[in-house]
């Protein structure tokens, strides 16, 4: 059962999203974007506009918000290096973060003082 949650997880965290998959979810922290499932998206300090500086075993526990369909309005696309197309608000990256694992948490809102919930 385990194994079928963690797979299940992974699938869930793949999902591509256009602008219109995001959602303002009220949350403990107040308002924030979410992904179409309700789960919260997080930005990271440390990239710069339009790049995403969250590779390797970072992405792994940050998985970036995959782009597609129509994007438009304070939404964007970010080329990443490893050639996945990010979803972006207000030109920084969007991420989701392995350790929420029901809509509405926001446990990675501080990590390491860098990481934050996205505020619309």
């Amino acid at each position: 059962m385990r194994l079928f949650a963690v797979a299940f997880a992974l699938v869930t965290l793949a999902i591509p999203a256009s602008a219109a998959d995001v959602q303002v979810a009220s949350t403990e922290v107040g308002e924030v974007l979410a992904d179409g499932q309700g789960m919260t998206l997080y930005t990271f300090d440390k990239d710069a506009p339009g790049t995403s500086n969250c590779t390797g075993t970072c992405a792994e526990n940050w998985p970036p918000m995959p782009a597609e369909g129509e994007i438009s309005g304070e939404y964007s696309v970010v080329e990443r290096p490893d050639g996945i197309e990010q979803l972006a608000y207000q030109g920084q990256p969007l991420y989701r973060w392995i350790k929420d694992k029901e809509p509405g948490q926001v446990t990675g809102d501080g990590v390491n003082g860098v990481w934050h919930a996205a505020k619309p």
